[in-house]
């Protein structure tokens, strides 16, 4: 889960409709305030690059506090510290974490900056870390919220990324989120389909054959939730993630891989 996936989640499952659709931050910026926290227990099966299976656990966060929208997460990999897991081998990274907060124009500005579909804006920042040497980016552009016909509210974020480990600007990254429950139980517990699409382009090669101009990731999901916990199963495509070429020197980039995971709400 991605991307305020589970903030909304939490909205959804609290009945907090003012903050899910109000946009009007004129008489009091922190009307539409709230926080979430939780811990997702889980597994990936075949994970690219490199076909990675592990289990790992993500301390996952996010929130809206006056000007500020957050989402964020903590992956810690081979919580069973198994020698034979694919998290020991080739260097591989043993954590992995993610910060999103964006700036709401509407709120900074005081007026509605709303058009069309086009419920917010934002300026909107990615940063991204591994644990060893491996990812290190920083992404900034523009963001939105935007009402897309049966899935409601979609968040809609185009990036120009900074590589820290190359000290240049490369390419772009284009990214959005979705959470739709479609199917309510007797218990007030529910069963959505949630996901992400991630897509870089226009990315500098210099003339590395291992590399490409262009890749992303689409995740699939759908889970069950109460208001304490959730259970899910994900099916993530790759094509040539992160840029790197299927077949190259980083091996299979291409294809799909499988999560299921185990939630606990705070």
């Amino acid at each position: 889960m991605r991307k305020s996936l589970v903030a909304l989640s939490v909205l959804a499952a609290t009945a907090l409709p003012a903050a899910v659709n109000a946009a009007d931050y004129s008489d009091d910026i922190h009307k539409n305030d709230y926080s979430w926290s939780q811990f997702n227990l889980m597994y990936a099966f075949d994970e690219l690059p490199l076909e990675s299976s592990h289990d790992y656990l993500e301390m996952e966060f996010g929130g809206r506090s006056g000007i500020f929208d957050l989402y964020g997460y903590v992956d810690v990999f081979n919580l069973t510290s198994d020698p034979d897991s694919d998290k020991t081998k080739n260097n591989a990274e043993k954590m992995f974490m993610k910060f999103a907060p964006r700036v709401s124009l509407d709120a900074v500005t005081g007026k509605d900056l709303s058009f069309g579909p086009v419920k917010e804006l934002y300026l909107a920042t990615l940063m991204e870390w591994g644990g060893n040497a491996g990812v290190n980016t920083q992404k900034i552009g523009l963001g939105s919220d935007v009402e897309v016909p049966w899935f409601g509210k979609v968040g809609l974020n185009l990036y120009g990324t900074y590589d820290s480990n190359a000290k240049d600007w490369n390419g772009y990254q284009i990214s959005t989120n979705w959470f739709k429950p479609f199917y309510f139980l007797d218990n007030g517990s529910f069963i959505s389909y949630q996901g992400y699409i991630d897509y870089q382009f226009g990315m500098e090669t210099n003339g590395n054959p291992g590399k490409t101009s262009n890749g992303g990731a689409m995740f699939n999901g759908i889970y069950w939730h109460s208001d304490r916990y959730a259970v899910g199963y994900g099916l993530k495509a790759y094509k040539d993630i992160y840029g790197l070429k299927d077949g190259g020197f980083i091996g299979k980039a291409t294809g799909v891989g499988h999560y299921v995971s185990v939630t606990y709400k705070f």
